[in-house]
């Protein structure tokens, strides 16, 4: 298959198009719940092909997806999950909030048809990267946008993502074979949702309220707030 995305040279996008863009943006969703139909080749193949085409500082593309459907790796993970997440729980505040935290369905390691790790390679970061030489976290912030490239186009395609962070990389790295440079950026699980919800899960069962852009939004300087007209 091919595996660029070919757009024309200063092609424009019409009206149409840019609210499509903002509802599969909007409607994106971290998946915990799937449903066990295959994805097809086509989708998966568009899903990475959009991943590959993310921007990376330098060029570096330094990202490498793993497919796992092996039934035992993902069984070692989902048991490294369980035992993190039992771990985190005992860090919340006893009473509601952990009865809350206890009933989150966090994780479709083992539901969904396919997991993906997706991978930072740090050994480009001994060859001369531009854009690296003062911040060289860059290499691994470049993997999470394609991450994000990927599951925006999983959610126009009508297939779900979860991003499984509840696991100890370490363990991880060791079952999926990662030689030392290489980092595992996302354990991602991916399939066909039951459903896309309306809200994302935890603003709508109250764990956490979505905030205002303006709380986050300054002008020149951090925390300067003052008020001028339109940006």
């Amino acid at each position: 298959m091919n595996n660029e995305i070919h757009v024309e040279s200063g092609e424009s996008f019409s009206p149409e198009e840019r609210a499509t863009l903002r509802r599969i943006i909007g409607s994106r969703r971290d998946v915990r719940k799937f449903r066990s139909d295959p994805i097809p080749e086509e989708s998966l193949w568009r899903m990475l092909e959009a991943a590959h085409a993310a921007p990376s500082v330098g060029f570096s593309q330094p990202w490498d997806f793993i497919l796992i459907d092996s039934r035992e790796i993902r069984q070692s993970i989902h048991d490294n999950f369980v035992a993190v997440n039992e771990r985190e729980k005992n860090r919340v505040e006893p009473g509601q909030r952990r009865e809350l935290y206890s009933s989150l369905k966090l994780e479709g390691i083992l539901e969904s048809p396919l997991n993906l790790a997706v991978t930072c390679c740090h050994a480009k970061e001994k060859e001369f990267v531009l854009g690296v030489g003062t911040m060289p976290q860059m290499i691994s912030y470049s993997v999470c946008l394609a991450v994000q490239n990927l599951w925006l186009t999983a959610r126009a395609e009508g297939i779900g993502v979860g991003w499984v962070s509840i696991v100890e990389p370490g363990p991880v790295k060791q079952l999926l074979g990662l030689p030392d440079h290489v980092e595992l950026i996302a354990y991602l699980c991916i399939g066909y949702p039951q459903e896309f919800r309306s809200r994302p899960l935890l603003e709508e069962v109250g764990w956490k309220p979505r905030e205002d852009l303006e709380k986050h939004l300054f002008r020149n300087r951090w925390g300067q707030k003052e008020k001028t007209e339109g940006f």
